[in-house]
């Protein structure tokens, strides 16, 4: 029992780093590797079959990493499909194409992958790469004649780049005669989506294609969340575009309405000349309007208001993708199998089961700081990285975000960036003692190391000092030496910011 239990480990070891060789484009390890693994079937086959919880394969994951090499080995020796579709449907195309890996996607395509192919989820490559702003992959695509309206469950390319603000995909798309009226399930339209993501230049572009201002989605028009918003160029640009102002939502306010309760006050002055008076409002000035809505809408009323007129993004590939409560569920679920699979210490599995969550709901910004640690493990400095970074842009004010990109910096012995990303990180909750005293043990153990250096007289050549004379690095060793119990925390993160070492 013990020898089975042992074997079957170390395949799973052996896969993972099978797994692990084609993600970063170790050729020559990965045919090793693939070797070992072929118990008779053939490598062809072999390497066909090996694949993760999520059958994804080594295509898969060469396609996502941009390992062109790696593909063109698996496709032109080993012949094996290019169109294999892992749990979601998912091709390695639109692995390629999501992470902006266009040399890549273009080689697959190249070789006979369709890229028409849908996921579960409706997403092609086109999706993709409007969405990330992709114009030479988006281009290249449509000259295959990829269909520029295809549906997905979060809309067509146009709704997908409109949402993230992509302003050249969304004038390539009109000029391949995109549908700018195309609505989704729940009424998004790319204009709603434009004005959601607060793109001012995407809304003139659909304007000018013939997009409909007075569209509405769950009883929400786009003058409604552009005062939800408080953008004036957008409130201003829709009512040139001829949007009624008047419209009431499904709680019965203007948008008018909408934007006192949230206390845009520009709004209300762009609106108010425009809008029929409203016969509740005992005083019909813009301060009077401010001031009842103010006392209408409680705090908690007014967030509740606020998700119903916002509400319209959630189905609609805006600045934060689709995140319906199935996806949500489905990246929980994945989540969970990247937490076991981490504990396993199967760092790779983990990065997998992630970036599934991830793909799912690309808003937690957990997810995105589980993977970066997971990156960290395996060594994968820039990946863990562009994660962290990735993350403090979810959740600027989160110190975790900022604990895993000063760690990233740290591997890629950036290590005065490091610093100011730890300190940043006790600025933002100085009483986390679990942080603090982590950074703090890090400090002191880096001390001593400074210390030996010091006494062999090549601190210069190890540290980075930047433009600090000796005199203020003694004047640091001088607060160090007080009682750590009596030394506060913006010291101590001072002093590691001023040595550049973590």
């Amino acid at each position: 029992m013990t020898t089975d239990a042992s074997t079957a480990l170390a395949v799973r070891q052996k896969v993972q780093q099978f797994l692990n060789a084609a993600c970063i484009g170790n050729l020559d390890l990965f045919k090793k590797l693939a070797a070992q693994l072929d118990d008779g079937k053939g490598l062809a086959q072999t390497v066909a079959d090996v694949k993760d919880a999520n059958k994804r394969g080594a295509l898969h994951f060469a396609a996502r990493e941009g390992k062109t090499e790696v593909c063109k080995y698996l496709l032109e020796d080993l012949k094996l499909n290019v169109d294999t579709k892992d749990e979601d449907g998912e091709t390695p195309l639109i692995h390629a194409a999501r992470q902006r890996h266009t040399a890549t996607a273009k080689y697959l395509i190249e070789c006979g992958a369709n890229p028409a192919v849908p996921s579960e989820l409706g997403a092609t490559a086109l999706h993709h790469s409007a969405g990330i702003g992709d114009i030479e992959l988006l281009e290249f695509l449509l000259s295959k004649g990829v269909d520029v309206n295809s549906q997905s469950d979060a809309g067509t390319p146009l709704i997908w780049a409109a949402g993230h603000g992509q302003q050249d995909a969304v004038k390539v798309l009109l000029e391949h005669h995109a549908d700018p009226n195309t609505e989704t399930d729940d009424d998004i339209t790319p204009l709603l989506s434009s004005v959601a993501a607060g793109s001012l230049a995407c809304l003139e572009l659909l304007i000018q294609a013939g997009a409909n201002v007075n569209v509405t989605a769950g009883g929400a028009t786009p003058l409604h969340i552009a005062a939800d918003i408080g953008s004036p160029e957008i409130i201003n640009c829709l009512l040139r575009a001829g949007a009624d102002p008047n419209v009431t939502d499904e709680d019965g306010m203007k948008p008018i309405q909408v934007g006192a309760a949230r206390g845009n006050r520009n709004a209300i002055e762009i609106l108010f000349p425009v809008t029929s008076q409203i016969q509740t409002v005992a005083e019909w000035t813009v301060d009077g309007i401010l001031e009842h809505m103010q006392s209408e809408t409680g705090k908690e009323q007014d967030e509740s208001r606020n998700l119903k007129e916002v509400n319209v993004l959630e189905d609609t590939a805006t600045t934060k993708l689709l995140v319906t409560p199935e996806a949500k569920k489905k990246a929980a679920e994945a989540k969970s199998r990247g937490d076991d699979a981490f504990k396993q210490k199967d760092y790779l599995m983990a990065v997998d089961a992630y970036t599934q969550a991830i793909d799912f709901d690309p808003t937690d910004a957990t997810l995105l700081s589980n993977r970066s640690l997971c990156w960290i493990r395996l060594g994968q400095a820039d990946h863990a990285l562009a994660d962290a970074k990735a993350c403090r842009a979810l959740r600027p004010d989160w110190p975790k975000a900022c604990y895993r990109e000063g760690a990233a910096l740290r591997l890629l012995q950036k290590f005065d960036e490091a610093a100011n990303s730890f300190y940043e990180g006790v600025q933002l909750d100085p009483e986390n003692k679990e942080l603090v005293n982590a950074f703090r043990l890090r400090f002191l153990s880096l001390l001593v190391w400074y210390l030996l250096l010091l006494v062999a007289f090549e601190f210069e050549r190890f540290l980075c000092i930047n433009k600090l004379t000796l005199q203020h690095l003694f004047l640091n060793l001088q607060h160090i030496s007080l009682s750590s119990q009596k030394i506060s925390n913006s010291i101590y993160m001072h002093s590691m910011k001023m040595l550049c070492i973590i």
